[in-house]
């Protein structure tokens, strides 16, 4: 499996799906960073060149904020949010949906599993 900025990458992937394994790179900027490296999107990951991985490193590296250092930010931002007492960071410290959902008979995602009432058997 190649190795691009400490995530490694599924070798039998197309390279333009492969380099979405990394945080902070999407379906459009994997296109971006390939076209500007010169790179055929349509290759296998497995078939690159220790050179093509790195000048891709070094490029995703310099160009974008991804893995532990967008991480970070975002943290620092919901952070901030709770810190200042907005809404939005009210609902990330109960767990709640932060934009707008209804939470009526959704956001099991959010919310986690329902609580269990009942059966309940007497001592």
């Amino acid at each position: 499996m190649p190795r691009i900025l400490g995530v490694d990458i599924p070798k039998e992937k197309k390279i333009r799906i492969a380099l979405r394994y990394i945080n902070g790179i999407g379906a459009y900027n994997a296109l971006v960073v390939l076209a500007h490296e010169k790179i055929d999107p349509e290759k296998k990951a497995q078939e690159l060149t220790e050179e093509e991985i790195s000048r891709l490193a070094s490029y995703i590296q310099t160009t974008y904020r991804v893995e532990g250092e967008l991480r970070r930010e975002i943290s620092q931002n919901v952070r901030r949010l709770i810190e200042i007492g907005s809404y939005r960071g009210t609902r990330h410290k109960k767990g709640l949906p932060v934009r707008g959902q209804r939470t009526r008979c959704n956001a099991r995602t959010r919310k986690g599993p329902k609580p269990r009432v009942g059966g309940l058997k007497k001592a």
